[in-house]
């Protein structure tokens, strides 16, 4: 066989066997308006719901997301933030309070049964619980995005204390490590990004702002790549590739177009995306209209080396 002709076979191979891209999954309940979405290394999506109070999970090749955990479990209230952490076999989610319910608090999961571990209420009764990330020796961050403040969980912990408050931080929101040692996070009322550094003995370093490449307009969920890079949601509706390199930020569009989108989540190739359409909860004037079914949709994607 002639070698062109050889050479020819193999990347027609390479093409029929080149993955597909997996269905896009709806979130399977009437106007749930979710938030945050998480994943696991196999494909399966958790998915937290605001109106529903809830969480929802689409096991891997599935095309829609069912309850799971139910609303009130663990004294389980408006479902912000979601974040599978597959060591510790952990799904820690952001319950913030409604009214005179149960405290804003950081709830905890068995991520494969979905039974409760644990709940660690916001100190002073007061915050909105939004997003969450796990360092490399377990502590668990979540934001405040009401009292410009990150929470901290260290491990083996009974109490969430104040690591960084900060009147910058108004409207802090999403949240992901950097590298080891380095925590970046967004501000979704300001369009900021801000890193700080964990010093040794777990305190924080000095808050430094980050500066973008491009305007960011209501950054919300983020979640990390390695290397100082992230995937970032755009509520006004783009999918950003983020590069943080000192104190800038190249922001590149990998898709446009998404319809009021909150979180983001990465499972190989492919960063799924969920629509949240809070704006059909939030504004008087579209309150009675029909926003359409909730998505997570599978967006391909490859970062160059």
């Amino acid at each position: 066989m002639h070698a062109h002709k050889y050479l020819l076979i193999l990347a027609t191979a390479a093409i029929s066997f080149a993955a597909p891209t997996p269905a896009d999954v709806t979130v399977h309940e009437d106007k749930p308006f979710p938030e945050s979405l998480s994943s696991t290394a196999d494909g399966t999506l958790y998915i937290g719901s605001i109106a529903k109070s809830e969480i929802l999970k689409a096991p891997p090749g599935a095309t829609t997301a069912e309850p799971w955990i139910k609303p009130g479990t663990n004294g389980l209230q408006r479902v912000l933030g979601v974040l599978a952490d597959k060591k510790s076999n952990t799904l820690w989610v952001c319950s913030s309070k409604v009214g005179q319910g149960a405290p804003t608090a950081l709830k905890s999961f068995n991520l494969r049964t979905g039974s409760p571990t644990g709940s660690y209420d916001f100190p002073g009764d007061t915050g909105l619980c939004n997003d969450i990330a796990v360092g490399p020796d377990a502590t668990v961050y979540a934001t405040d995005t009401t009292a410009s403040r990150i929470l901290r969980l260290k491990k083996r912990a009974t109490a969430l204390d104040v690591w960084v408050k900060d009147d910058r931080l108004a409207g802090i929101d999403g949240i992901a490590f950097g590298d080891k040692t380095t925590i970046v996070f967004n501000t979704v009322t300001t369009g900021h990004l801000f890193r700080v550094p964990v010093n040794k003995d777990g305190s924080p370093g000095e808050l430094v702002e980050i500066h973008p490449s491009q305007t960011l307009s209501r950054p919300d969920g983020m979640r990390p790549l390695g290397n100082n890079e992230f995937l970032l949601i755009e509520g006004a509706g783009r999918l950003d590739h983020v590069t943080v390199t000192g104190d800038n930020a190249k922001i590149d569009v990998i898709k446009d177009g998404f319809n009021g989108p909150t979180a983001v989540t990465q499972v190989g190739g492919i960063a799924w995306v969920l629509e949240g359409k809070l704006n059909y909860m939030n504004d008087p004037k579209l309150k009675d209209q029909d926003p359409g079914p909730f998505k997570a949709y599978a967006v391909p994607f490859s970062v160059k080396p």
